[in-house]
Formats: structure tokens, sequence, C-alpha cells
């Protein structure tokens, strides 16, 4: 059970380009399936372009997430400017 710090977080950061690409292949799958079980005929080429779709779509969504969590991550560390330069004498040396 999450303590009260810990409400409110997640398990892992999420991901929407492997969401949209795990729904991609199994809408695949379904197609096949419904084929393997003569529901419809599906030609063996009709693959190619969902998967193609799916691929652009998932690049497109993990691109955009990725944006939004730097850009979650770059808010809280612009606002923090209460500790001293990390050096005043124009050195770069670590003491």
């Amino acid at each position: 059970m999450p303590g009260p710090e810990e409400h409110g977080r997640w398990r892992h950061e999420f991901h929407p380009g492997r969401l949209v690409l795990g729904l991609t292949a199994l809408g695949i799958a379904a197609l096949y399936a419904g084929d393997a079980a003569r529901a419809w005929d599906t030609p063996w080429y009709a693959v190619l372009p969902l998967l193609c779709g799916g691929m652009v779509l998932a690049g497109a969504a993990g691109w955009i997430g990725y944006r939004a969590r730097r850009r979650r991550a770059a808010r809280p560390a612009s606002s923090d400017s209460s500790g001293a330069p990390a050096s005043t004498s124009g050195s770069h040396a670590i003491r």
C-alpha cells in the first residue's frame, strides 16, 4: 500500500507510443484470427498498410509523450534558484 508521500505517483512512466503500437499489433492479430476462424478472408498483404500506419502513429505519439515528459521535468527544475552558483571563481574544477 503506498504511503501518503507516494500518492499520485505511478510505478513507471506512461509511454503512449508503446500503447498505440500494442493496439496495432492486437488489431492485426484479430484480423488474422478472424481469417483463421473462417469468419472472413484476409489477404497476406493487408497487414502492410496497417502495420506501417500503426508505426507512424506510434512514433508520433511517442514523440509527443517524450516532449510532454521533458517539459514536465523541466518545469520544477527551472523554478529552483535557491542555491548558490556552482563556481564564482570562473574555474570549472570540482573541489
